[in-house]
């Protein structure tokens, strides 16, 4: 888990504090207790607190392209970033680190917004293009990872968690009376809602693309509920116990000791199980 946070000033000339910047970090700082970074470009900046997974050395973030037009902050795992990874080496670029982030960087120069369609992962993440000053929020497709947003008029800031965009002194608090409503209607508010008027979740399975002072929401990807071939069950919990093996599988892949949650159901048992075939040590269990 990471926290990452920006802020775009829509008047050119008005620089980002860096100060602003820390602040909106540190109160996130749980999310990622190993390290931060920032990042400042006139009207626009970056931040990040890290929890490191993968390449715990060499991963810092933000992390910048060769020819340092492309940044990103990033929260989450890919898992099948080798991969993509080895993928992106055949096309030429020359990798500076071994983590999924600077891979995600890369796809996003030779695809752009396209980026997010072979990831298979849980993510949030933003990349700023220089040259064309231009931001994107990317979402996986359940929404595992959070990502908000708010638009004051002057600004456009965006960040992990709400309590990082109310350190913007600019960010409204007023309460939604609809967002309220909903909470006591339902014990949760359904996205785009937040419990705040101007603050806004970014939806699973899409990205927001800004640029000259305005942003798109747009979908990149839907759950299909197309059907299939028939099966019997038997081909069905075949395919099913699959599936899950190649996912836990995936999922193992650490520069740091892994571990799982037992909570006593069959879920969390047999993800264990399946962890214990592919590890070569102990499974530690809580």
């Amino acid at each position: 888990m990471c926290g990452i946070c920006g802020v775009l000033n829509k008047d050119l000339v008005q620089e980002v504090s860096n100060d602003l910047l820390k602040a909106m970090t540190d109160v996130i700082r749980h999310r990622g207790p190993d390290d931060e970074g920032t990042f400042l470009d006139r009207n626009v900046g970056l931040g990040i607190r890290r929890l490191s997974v993968i390449d715990p050395e060499g991963g810092m973030q933000p992390q910048q392209t060769e020819d340092g037009r492309h940044h990103i902050v990033f929260n989450g795992e890919i898992y099948n970033y080798p991969e993509l990874r080895r993928a992106s080496e055949n096309r030429g670029h020359r990798f500076r680190s071994k983590s999924d982030t600077e891979t995600v960087l890369h796809l996003y120069e030779d695809r752009g917004a396209d980026c997010v369609l072979p990831l298979n992962g849980m993510f949030a993440f933003a990349v700023y293009d220089a040259a064309d000053r231009t931001l994107m929020l990317a979402r996986d497709r359940l929404g595992i990872k959070p990502l908000y947003y708010a638009d004051t008029g002057r600004s456009f800031v965006f960040a992990s968690e709400i309590k990082a965009l109310l350190v913007h002194p600019d960010v409204s608090r007023e309460i939604d009376p609809t967002a309220l409503d909903q909470f006591l209607a339902y014990k949760y508010i359904p996205g785009p809602r937040t419990i705040f008027k101007g603050i806004r979740k970014l939806p699973p399975g899409h990205i927001l693309i800004w640029k000259s002072g305005r942003f798109d929401v747009r979908s990149y990807w839907k759950l299909s509920f197309a059907a299939g071939l028939p099966k019997s069950d038997e081909e069905v919990a075949e395919e099913l116990m699959g599936r899950i093996r190649n996912a836990v599988r995936m999922q193992m892949i650490s520069d740091v000791p892994l571990g799982a949650f037992l909570s006593g159901g069959i879920d969390s048992s047999l993800i264990v199980a399946l962890m214990q075939e592919v590890s070569s040590q102990p499974v530690k269990t809580f």
